[in-house]
């Protein structure tokens, strides 16, 4: 099986897991997913969060799943439990379709060093 076929059953079964888990069954898509992360990331599952920390929530999820490439890393945790990171190196200039697999493929790699998929 090709790098790319194994990314897309991995990706699929991502989906389908957190789907079923947080939307009834609703397909999740990858922004929705991406917030899922940053939630998970900062560790406060059981509260409301406001316009402006969502787009914060999905920033530490992009910010988490970047840091293995390089791009990031954690600088340090605020009082209130929010994670900061600091830029590594500048991403490359991506289309938006690679920007879609990178992602994809960060997301896959995330949830499998969790052992939510394997």
């Amino acid at each position: 099986m090709s790098r790319d076929e194994k990314l897309k059953e991995r990706w699929e079964l991502v989906v389908n897991k957190l789907s079923n888990q947080f939307a009834d069954g609703d397909i999740l898509d990858l922004d929705a997913i991406i917030y899922l992360i940053g939630v998970q990331e900062l560790g406060q599952l059981n509260r409301t969060f406001k316009k402006d920390q969502k787009i914060d929530l999905m920033h530490i999820a992009i910010c988490k799943l970047l840091s293995p490439y390089g791009y990031y890393e954690l600088d340090f945790v605020d009082d209130d439990g929010w994670p900061h990171y600091k830029p590594l190196e500048a991403l490359p200039f991506l289309k938006a379709g690679e920007q879609s697999v990178l992602m994809k493929e960060a997301i896959v790699n995330y949830f499998l060093e969790t052992d939510f998929i394997d």
